[in-house]
């Protein structure tokens, strides 16, 4: 089976109320998007205009609300705030009402979204395990009844999800560092990662690892789809184009300068302290197609098969429109998807 070229669009849960999103979730299947990701944010990175809904009804309103569209999360944290056996129930709902249509996309979590319900932060490796074992206990309660389960963080005794999707629900793994991406390759139905880092990240790091997870598991690339969030800003003016990633500066800020920051308010003093340079470094900014386009096969010629367009400004109609007439096309075109 050869995975198939797929062209998405990224909600943005951080930027707009769910009545809104869900709006722009329907027009993305009516322009010709094959997907739409969420993310799952208790808060969002800026204070001021910022928001938050909460994914798993979102996700209900939306299926019911269109009829072809992948829906998933990228990502969602089965670890802290929920239990895995909570959203093991949750998603086995969803992929029962909405057969074929549902992923889980799994990360091991930010910081922003758990202190501040008084729950503690572990180090990296005991979050990676704690979203590898969430993994295999979800996957047990869709396709075993009366589950007992003793991991190191979790347990469930004699569990049942009585309400199960016709066919596993797909999970992807979000990873940004090789021994996640290895993860995805040998574990994941698929890998999520984020594109407008340095290219040999990509090229030298997580491929490679992700190739080395697909070997240690017995598989090919055909069996894991491989999807990467691509931060793009196409206008035909490209100063409103550049000034419309302002949002999003966050994403620019260092790990190191994010480090113990878990207040919104706080995210939004470091980023604004940015130039518009810098709060732009992560997103394809362009005013002609041509070039745009360009831009965004560097991810396909990597071997991504799924690409799921962000677009920073607060104008998502103008947007969704404008790449169903002018980008979409011509990528499925040249790329037959």
């Amino acid at each position: 089976m050869t995975v198939p070229l797929r062209f998405g669009y990224k909600a943005s849960s951080e930027q707009f109320g769910p009545r809104e999103l869900l709006d722009y979730a329907v027009l993305a299947e009516e322009v010709g998007f094959d997907s739409v990701f969420l993310s799952d944010h208790l808060q969002p990175w800026m204070h001021e205009g910022g928001h938050a809904p909460a994914t798993l009804p979102w996700l209900g309103s939306v299926g019911e609300r269109t009829s072809r569209v992948l829906l998933g999360t990228s990502v969602l944290t089965p670890t802290f705030r929920y239990h895995p056996g909570v959203i093991a129930q949750a998603f086995g709902t969803l992929g029962a009402m909405y057969p074929g249509r549902m992923i889980l996309g799994v990360g091991t979590g930010e910081a922003l979204n758990e202190v501040t319900l008084g729950l503690q932060w572990p180090e990296p490796p005991e979050r990676f395990q704690r979203m590898k074992e969430s993994i295999i206990l979800m996957r047990k309660l869709w396709e075993e009844d009366r589950v007992t389960y003793e991991g190191d963080y979790y347990a469930v005794h004699n569990a049942t999800i009585y309400d199960k999707p016709a066919q596993p629900i797909p999970v992807y793994i979000g990873a940004s560092g090789p021994a996640a991406t290895r993860l995805a390759g040998r574990i994941g139905d698929g890998w999520i990662t984020t594109s407008g880092k340095d290219p040999a990240l990509y090229s030298d790091k997580l491929i490679p690892a992700f190739e080395e997870g697909l070997d240690k598991g017995g598989r090919s690339r055909d069996d894991v789809d491989t999807m990467i969030e691509v931060k793009v800003s196409f206008r035909h003016d490209r100063e409103k184009a550049l000034e419309n990633t302002r949002f999003w500066a966050p994403l620019a800020l260092t790990p190191d300068e994010k480090t113990g920051v878990h207040d919104p308010m706080e995210m939004q003093r470091l980023a604004e302290e940015l130039p518009i340079e810098r709060a732009a470094s992560r997103f394809i900014v362009s005013d002609d197609v041509e070039e745009h386009i360009a831009a965004i096969e560097q991810y396909l010629s990597l071997g991504f098969r799924h690409l799921v367009f962000l677009d920073p400004c607060h104008d998502q109609e103008a947007f969704l429109r404008l790449y169903g007439g002018e980008v979409l096309p011509r990528l499925r075109e040249r790329h037959g998807a």
